[in-house]
């Protein structure tokens, strides 16, 4: 009887421990993400392909057409709501497209959200150019703040002809603990949602 109970103690404890190293896990993946695509530019995360809007050269090719979808997911919880308001857009490569996100702190203290961006299929990335885009910097939110957090973007001419679709995935995580910027600050390329 005394082993059964040694036993079942030691299976709890190693389960809190599997339990403890996945949150942990959890809050360490938004860094280690941005390290990792920056050394390799991995997906489409390279800051390269944030472009000065006076850069940008629009080239429309009005007979092509592609879909351009964008998937929302919160990381860890409701600490955010968070969706595109349109989350299907058809594009004429080389014209420039806007696309605005909502994001709401549903927490009653403030907070900083990170979008972690991802795009697909792979050989699309290296065509995607971005003018403004919330994912490229941390965003403060006071006490149940919304947001609108626009995103301007062009998909090159050059784009395969084989894609016809495109997926900008991103990813919204609490980034409090780990900040470059504190939660009050000024937020960055984006505006408080008016409240109606």
């Amino acid at each position: 009887m005394a082993t059964d109970g040694k036993r079942k103690a030691r299976g709890i404890w190693t389960l809190l421990l599997v339990v403890g190293g996945m949150f942990c896990f959890g809050f360490v993946l938004v860094p280690m993400y941005n390290a990792i695509c920056q050394l390799v530019n991995l997906n489409g995360k390279d800051t390269a392909m944030l472009v000065p809007a006076d850069q940008v050269v629009e080239r429309e090719d009005q007979a092509r057409t592609v879909k351009v979808e964008f998937v929302t997911t919160v990381n860890g919880g409701r600490v955010f709501s968070f969706s595109a308001e349109q989350p299907v857009v058809e594009v004429h490569p080389g014209k420039l497209y806007t696309v605005n996100f909502k994001a709401k702190n549903e927490r009653g203290e403030a907070v900083i959200g990170q979008a972690v961006p991802s795009v697909s299929p792979w050989n699309a990335a290296r065509h995607l150019r971005k003018t403004e885009c919330f994912c490229f910097n941390q965003q403060p939110f006071a006490a149940n703040e919304e947001k609108l957090m626009p995103v301007r973007f062009m998909l090159d001419p050059e784009l395969p002809a084989d894609v016809e679709t495109v997926t900008l995935s991103y990813t919204f995580f609490d980034a409090t603990a780990f900040a470059q910027v504190k939660p009050e600050a000024a937020p960055v390329q984006s505006q408080a949602v008016p409240k109606s």
